[in-house]
């Protein structure tokens, strides 16, 4: 089976308008490669992952997604300090 297609909730769409909003842009791209080349992937909860990558010295972007059968399924994104999320 090929790659599967991404695909972003109504909430994850809104998203990246909430945090231009607050000044913390975040492109399709950023949350796109957080899923499919993650640095850190953590178990979520209801059977949901959390994809982690780093996208500066100081914060690192965690994607919720939930593996479906024909896509992956982006709930939702946030920014976080690096220092809080590294081992």
């Amino acid at each position: 089976m090929g790659v599967k297609e991404i695909i972003f909730s109504g909430h994850a769409e809104t998203k990246f308008e909430v945090l231009r909003e607050h000044g913390f842009e975040v492109s399709r791209d950023v949350v796109l490669c957080a899923v499919r080349k993650p640095d850190k992937v953590e178990p979520g909860h209801k059977g949901r992952k959390v994809a982690q990558v780093n996208v500066s010295a100081t914060h690192v972007i965690r994607v919720i997604y939930e593996e479906q059968r024909a896509a992956i399924k982006v709930i939702t994104f946030y920014p976080g300090r690096r220092n809080r999320y590294e081992d």
